[in-house]
């Protein structure tokens, strides 16, 4: 009995301890920002405010400092992550609190708004916090995708070990490029020279690489194979086999560096965006109280 207690102990803790910031609490912070939300709505749907709901009314200015103080506290995130503490304010709690929370605001600054844009600093403050929110539902969306698939490209390889398989194949060719005409040997050692790695973020995203040297020496070498004849012919269906491998090598990294890329680019509109989002919000409130 005891050993059986201690089995379910233990496997209720890992069921916890792999519990999803999504569904963290049974949903927690889910409810509670349905509930703000909810509230919000009621507030707006029966506030008596004339002649219409707007953000310089009792209630725009409520549920606009509701909504001001949530986006700075979500900027908060970035500090927590530096503090890795169990319990009630764990970083698994913080971030999920930090997204419900953050779509949260979509309810609270558009009825903070009462509707009603124009070309204005207000507008700006609030087109940015969209933004924001979008870029952290993508996110979302490829943390929740991506690692799985991440995974499944490795085929249980490590990065260094797919970094060894291409060097493996470059010494190979190396030493099989001697006996062909210098030509021939130039333009597969220049396939050698290709750094995987090399690309930039946008090349990276589309795993498009149209000046790919293994690519280019794999297309010529298998032209003259066509025509090739005897030891020439033996040489370059090897030389081809050895191109076709670390082509096969090739886009396992490079897949591999496109699903890391579109797991960080988000970072690169989420994090400026919202440095904007706090210059334009803090612009937001410093001009409505003084033409209030």
């Amino acid at each position: 009995m005891a050993s059986r207690g201690l089995g379910q102990i233990g496997a209720g803790s890992a069921a916890v301890s792999h519990e999803s910031f999504l569904r963290h609490k049974s949903y927690r912070w889910l409810k509670i920002a349905t509930l703000l939300c909810l509230v919000s709505l009621v507030a707006y749907i029966f506030a008596d405010v004339q002649p219409r709901p707007n953000g310089g009314s009792w209630l725009g200015y409520t549920l606009g400092t509701i909504g001001a103080l949530l986006i700075l506290w979500l900027t908060l995130l970035g500090v927590r992550k530096r503090a890795m503490t169990p319990g009630r304010w764990s970083l698994k709690a913080w971030t999920s609190a930090h997204v419900y929370l953050g779509l949260s605001l979509i309810i609270v600054a558009t009825l903070h708004t009462g509707f009603q844009f124009g070309w204005n600093v207000h507008t700006l403050a609030y087109a940015l916090m969209m933004l924001v929110i979008i870029s952290g539902i993508y996110g979302i969306s490829v943390y929740a995708l991506l690692p799985g698939e991440l995974s499944d490209n490795r085929v249980e390889m490590t990065k260094p070990q797919m970094i060894e398989a291409v060097r493996k194949v470059d010494q190979q060719l190396q030493i099989s490029a001697q006996p062909l005409a210098i030509e021939d040997s130039e333009l597969v050692l220049a396939s050698v020279d290709t750094d995987p790695f090399k690309a930039g973020l946008f090349r990276r995203l589309s795993g498009h690489y149209p000046n790919c040297g293994n690519r280019r020496a794999l297309r010529e070498m298998r032209r003259r194979l066509t025509t090739a004849t005897g030891e020439e012919a033996d040489n370059l269906e090897t030389i081809v086999g050895l191109l076709e491998r670390k082509e096969l090598a090739l886009s396992r990294i490079r897949r591999h560096l496109r699903i890391r890329a579109m797991l960080e680019v988000w970072l690169y509109v989420h994090v400026p965006v919202t440095f904007a989002l706090i210059a334009a919000l803090l612009a937001h409130i410093i001009s409505v109280f003084f033409y209030w």
